[in-house]
């Protein structure tokens, strides 16, 4: 028996999930698929990794106000995880706060676009291998969590 779909109009209630959602939405017209509130490796954590149809990752952090942007003491760590990092905003964020060299998103909880493309710095290959496995068992678990939730791991 499959699970009830929640309704998919329900919105998260964090200002920053709500970012994320729009995030997701944007990218995967752009053929990619994501995971959100991903741990690449200890003491970080993401709050979008996207994988493209050509392999490539790319990590989004979605700051929803001046004060979260300022509080992210971590951001230049998710560098090393990612061919290209990008911030994720909405509309009334003071963007000439964020660094020229990195990519920016403009999003809502509906759709994002991206509006500056970031730097590509692509990982290394072992790098890669790691990311994709981490990036491949979040996806996995999620989703047999979802199908089998009394079961939990």
């Amino acid at each position: 028996m499959d699970m009830p779909v929640d309704n998919p109009e329900v919105l998260p209630a964090l200002p920053g999930q709500r970012l994320q959602r729009g995030v997701c939405r944007g990218l995967r017209a752009l053929d990619f698929v994501c995971v959100e509130e991903l741990i690449p490796t200890s003491g970080l954590r993401v709050d979008v990794m996207a994988l493209g149809p050509r392999g490539e990752v790319w990590v989004v952090e979605c700051k929803s106000g001046r004060a979260d942007y300022r509080a992210d003491r971590k951001w230049q760590g998710y560098l090393d995880w990612c061919d290209r990092f990008f911030w994720a905003v909405d509309a009334d964020f003071p963007v000439e706060l964020l660094p020229e060299d990195t990519g920016l998103i403009l999003a809502d909880p509906y759709d994002a676009e991206v509006v500056r493309m970031a730097p590509e710095v692509p990982l290394s290959g072992a790098r890669r291998k790691v990311v994709l496995r981490t990036f491949a068992r979040a996806a996995a678990g999620r989703l047999q969590l979802m199908r089998d939730p009394a079961f939990g791991g």
